[in-house]
């Protein structure tokens, strides 16, 4: 293993969020950074880096790439994986003491030196040609503020999709295809996965940044920090795009494919989406017609379709779903925090 320094060993607690661990190695300045953001995942991060290493960018291309993990309170083996690569000079490593992914993404945005900022989650393998792909698309259009490609799922050694898994609930895992070729997304309801996301530096500073309110913080499951750029996005003129070649395969834990995780899951989209929402400024009594509305719907279609454990499972997860977007609005009606 390749050692970091002679000093003593630094305390995490001691860094601050933009401390780099390990000084810049030279390089030339880097066209497209990419970035993980990585928390208690030292199981998976290794083959994530290892992934971002192999990128064919400077075989014929000559794209410069950086690659910037940044460590977000992880208390497991993640800096000794990161260790065992720094030797690397694309890589860095920073230390963010505040959990949560937007923020995590925002600290890696601040350090990255690239226009274009590509985020691979740290359970995700980016394809050989995944920044390149990216970095093509931002050169050849301007206005492309966001862009993501297709994800395919890996699962677990000796595990296979459940029957009671529907093609609807492999989204929450990740899943993503909108076929084999490049599309303008119009609807946010499309917007690229984050495990596997590209955005234009100035659009995200003209927009301040991805919203902490948003996106996980530890076990909460919080969501749509995606979704919302994507409406930032095409609110301002922007174009928002699929860029089917930059393939990721992103792992699925074993723990997330037992029935109590999707539940979990739908709980804190709901959540989230009524978060969104507020953001938004469209909190009002539609939401809380709406929700009663969903639910009926969800746990009606659970109710008829019992016997397709597939169909039955995927419309109560919904309507679960549902009752974390009321506890949401009820909450905020009372001025109390949702969670």
């Amino acid at each position: 293993m390749c050692a970091l320094s002679t000093d003593p060993p630094i305390d995490p607690a001691d860094l601050s969020a933009t401390d780099l661990t390990w000084p810049d190695a030279p390089m030339r300045q880097p066209l497209i950074s990419a970035i993980i953001c990585t928390h208690n995942r030292a199981d998976y991060l290794g083959a994530a880096i290892d992934s971002l290493l192999r990128q064919d960018c400077d075989e014929g291309s000559e794209i410069p790439f950086e690659v910037l993990v940044v460590d977000n309170a992880s208390t497991d083996r993640t800096r000794e994986i990161v260790e065992a690569r720094v030797i690397n000079p694309h890589l860095r490593y920073l230390y963010e003491p505040v959990t949560g992914l937007s923020v995590a993404r925002n600290t890696g945005a601040k350090a990255a030196r690239g226009a274009v900022l590509a985020y691979l989650d740290d359970d995700a393998e980016a394809s050989p040609q995944w920044l390149r792909c990216l970095h093509q698309a931002f050169a050849n259009n301007d206005r492309l503020a966001i862009a993501g490609g297709r994800v395919t799922l890996l699962w677990p050694p000796g595990r296979s999709r459940p029957p009671w898994l529907s093609d609807g609930l492999t989204e929450p895992l990740g899943a993503y295809d909108l076929g084999d070729r490049p599309i303008t997304i119009q609807n946010p309801g499309q917007t690229p996965r984050g495990l596997n996301y590209a955005i234009r530096r100035n659009f995200l500073d003209q927009v301040g940044g991805f919203d902490p309110s948003l996106g996980r913080v530890g076990t909460k499951l919080l969501s749509n920090e995606e979704l919302m750029m994507t409406e930032q996005a095409i609110a301002r003129g922007w174009e928002v795009g699929y860029v089917p070649e930059a393939h990721a395969a992103h792992n699925v834990a074993p723990e997330r494919l037992e029935p109590r995780w999707f539940l979990k899951r739908s709980w804190w989209q709901g959540i989230s989406e009524c978060y969104r929402e507020q953001l938004a400024g469209r909190a009002g009594i539609d939401q809380l017609r709406l929700a009663l509305d969903r639910f009926s719907r969800g746990l009606y279609k659970a109710l008829r379709y019992w016997r397709n454990p597939a169909l039955c499972f995927d419309n109560l997860v919904y309507a679960y779903g549902q009752l974390g977007y009321l506890l949401a609005i009820l909450r905020h009606f009372f001025g109390r925090s949702a969670l």
